[in-house]
């Protein structure tokens, strides 16, 4: 069983970064209109040119730099699992995303 797990890390290892990048967009699709609507509750009292800027702040740097620190935290935290495990982390993780997706009906 070790081998399938040393196998499947050896094979993914190489592309662990753009994993973690797919990791935390899986993430942001997922959990983005609850940070949106959030932010809308937020915003709603002020002037409509104030709450489109905000927003257009939110998306363009809030998400970019969620992604940008998110993705390199992520592979962190799968760095602490032993490195034949470290695949089946990340095929672990996207699978509970999927299941959490399923639960938010998004699937």
């Amino acid at each position: 069983m070790n081998e399938l797990f040393s196998a499947l890390s050896r094979t993914l290892s190489p592309y662990y970064a753009e994993m973690s990048i797919m990791l935390m967009a899986t993430i942001l699709v997922v959990y983005g209109d609850i940070i949106n609507s959030h932010i809308k509750r937020i915003l709603a009292p002020y002037h409509f040119i104030l709450r489109v800027s905000l927003f257009v702040v939110l998306c363009a740097f809030g998400y970019g730099a969620l992604t940008l620190y998110g993705a390199p935290f992520l592979h962190h935290i799968i760095a602490y699992l032993p490195w034949q495990y470290q695949g089946a982390g990340f095929v672990l993780a996207f699978m509970f995303i999927g299941f959490l997706a399923e639960r938010r009906k998004y699937i």
